[in-house]
C-alpha cells in the first residue's frame, strides 16, 4: 500500500469542475492504469454494509452454490473456466503436489509455484505458533483458497482501476482477506488507543464530511489488520475505508486477491517511479487521473481515505535495529491537504499509527523487482488514532508557505510517532493497558 507521489501535479479545482474528467490515452503498457467511470455517488450511510464473519468453509460454500448472475467485467471473470482443484484438496501432501503438477503444465510461471509453496510453508508455521487447537484445519482452509484465487489471477488477471471498489460477490473477497490474516494476530497482546475517536469519524462521515488518515505504513497486511481491530466496534469504517495503494499490491500475483478485497485509489509509488525510466512519465499521468478521482471522490463528501505520506512501509533501522515510522514526505502531505481544501466541504486529517511489522515485515531494503519473499509471524498488533489536527493553526505561526508546510506534516509524524510508542510500549514492553497515556488510551475491545 502507498503514498501520493510528491512529483504527482495536484488538479486544479477549475479543472473538476465538470462531471467529466478528460484522461489521456491509454498506454500500450501493461503497468498503465485503466480510465474509470467519472461518475460517483456518495456512500449510503444510511446503514452499515457490516456483516456477520463467516468462515472460509462458508465463504466456498455460498461461492460454489450461487446462481449470481454476473453482469460486470469483475464479476464475469469469476465464471470462466477455472481449474478449481485447489478447493477439492484434502491434505498438505495433495495440495503441494498440485502446486506442482499445476506449474508442470504450463498453468503456473515456475516463479509463482515457488512463492505459493513458500507462503504456504510461512503461513502454516505462524498459525501453528498461535497455539490454536484447529490451527491445522485452518491453515489448509485458508491456503486452499488463498492459492485457488492466486491461481484465478493467473489464468484470467484481474485489472485494477483508478478507483478500486472491493469485490464483495459472487465471491466475498475481503471476508476471505479478513479470515485469513485473523488467525496471525495475537488478540491477547494486540491494542487500539482512543477508540472512541473512530466514532467521532463515523458521526463526521454521516453528516457529509471528509476524513483522511495519515498514518506509516508497516506490511502489506494492514488493511485487513486495521479491519480486524475496528471489526467489534466500528464496522462501517473497516469495511469502507478507502485505501491508496501502491503498483506493486495490485500487479504481484501473491497480493493481488487480498487488494481485490479492498476500497483502493491506485498509484504508483514515488520509491519506484524511476525503476524502469521509460515508463516514468506514463506513471506520473496515472497518478494524476488517480488524483482526479480522488478530488471527485472527495467533492462528494463522506469519504474516508488512509494514506502512507513516507512513500512506502517502514523499513528496519540499522543503526538502532528498530522499526520506526518513516519520515513523511511534506509535498505529498501539502497534496493531500489541498485536495481536502478544495473539496468544498468540510474536511479533517488524522493522524493514525500502526504497529504490526512482526506479522508480515518487509525486505530490509526497498526491492525493484516483484515477487519479494513473504516471512509471516504469529504476534500482538496496535492501533491508535490522535484528533485531526488543523494547518491553519500552524500556518498562523509562520509567515513562509514552505514553513507551514513542511511544520504541519511534522506535526502529524510527530503525532504518529508519540502514539506508536505507546503502542509498542505496550506490546513489545509487556506494559499491555498501563501503556496508556494522557493522550492514548488503549483498550482491547474483542476481549
Amino acid at each position: 500500500m502507498f503514498i501520493l507521489s510528491s512529483s504527482s501535479s495536484l488538479p486544479s479545482p477549475l479543472s473538476l469542475s465538470s462531471s467529466r474528467v478528460s484522461l489521456p490515452p491509454p498506454s500500450s503498457s501493461s503497468l498503465n492504469l485503466l480510465p474509470l467511470s467519472p461518475h460517483f455517488q456518495p456512500p449510503n450511510l444510511a446503514c452499515s454494509c457490516s456483516v456477520a464473519s463467516r468462515s472460509t468453509a462458508e465463504l466456498l460454500h455460498d461461492f460454489k452454490h450461487s446462481a449470481h448472475t454476473a453482469a460486470s467485467a469483475d464479476e464475469a471473470r469469476n465464471h470462466l473456466p477455472h481449474s478449481r482443484a485447489f478447493l477439492d484438496v484434502r491434505s498438505e501432501q495433495e495440495l503441494l503436489s498440485y502446486i506442482r503438477r499445476e506449474a508442470e503444465a504450463g498453468k503456473l510461471p515456475s516463479n509463482v509455484a515457488a512463492g505459493m509453496e513458500e507462503l504456504y510453508q510461512n503461513y502454516k508455521n505462524a498459525v501453528l505458533k498461535s497455539g490454536n487447537p484447529k490451527a491445522d484445519e485452518i491453515v489448509l482452509s485458508n491456503m486452499t483458497v488463498a492459492l485457488d484465487r492466486i491461481l484465478l489471477d493467473v489464468e484470467e488477471p484481474f485489472v485494477f482501476s483508478p478507483h478500486h471498489k472491493a469485490v464483495r460477490e459472487p465471491f466475498d473477497y475481503y471476508t476471505f482477506g479478513q479470515n485469513y490474516v485473523r488467525p496471525l494476530i495475537d488478540f491477547g497482546n494486540s491494542f487500539v488507543g482512543n477508540p472512541f475517536l473512530f466514532k467521532d469519524i463515523e458521526e463526521k462521515l454521516h453528516q457529509g464530511h471528509n476524513v483522511v488518515l495519515i498514518s506509516n505504513h508497516q506490511t502489506e497486511a494492514d488493511p485487513a489488520i486495521i479491519s480486524l481491530l475496528l471489526e467489534k466496534t466500528s464496522p462501517y469504517i473497516a469495511e469502507n475505508m478507502i485505501y491508496v495503494a501502491g503498483d506493486r499490491v495490485i500487479v504481484d500475483p501473491l497480493c493481488k486477491p487480498f487488494s481485490i478485497g479492498r476500497n483502493l485509489i491506485c498509484v504508483y509509488s514515488k520509491k519506484h517511479m524511476f525503476d524502469i525510466p521509460e515508463l516514468a512519465e506514463t506513471k506520473r499521468k496515472a497518478n494524476t487521473r488517480s488524483l482526479k478521482e480522488m478530488a471527485l471522490l472527495l467533492r462528494g463528501g463522506s469519504q474516508l481515505i488512509w494514506i502512507a505520506p513516507s512513500g512506502g512501509r517502514d523499513r528496519l533501522d540499522p543503526s538502532s535495529g528498530e522499526w520506526l515510522p518513516a519520515p513523511f514526505d511534506a509535498s505529498s502531505m501539502d497534496n493531500m491537504r489541498r485536495l481536502i481544501q478544495h473539496s468544498g466541504v468540510p474536511g479533517h486529517l488524522c493522524p493514525l499509527a500502526l504497529l504490526c511489522y512482526d506479522i508480515m515485515p518487509p525486505p530490509s531494503k526497498v526491492e525493484i523487482e516483484i515477487g519479494e519473499k513473504r516471512v509471516i509471524s504469529f504476534n500482538g498488533v496496535g492501533l491508535s488514532l490522535a484528533p485531526a489536527i488543523s494547518f491553519e493553526a500552524i500556518a498562523a505561526t509562520h509567515r513562509n508557505p514552505d514553513e507551514a508546510r513542511e511544520a504541519y506534516s511534522k506535526a502529524l509524524f510527530d503525532s504518529v510517532s508519540m502514539q506508536y510508542n505507546v503502542l509498542k510500549a505496550a506490546i513489545y514492553g509487556r506494559q499491555a493497558l498501563r501503556a496508556s497515556t494522557a493522550d492514548v488510551s488503549l483498550s482491547q475491545p474483542w476481549i
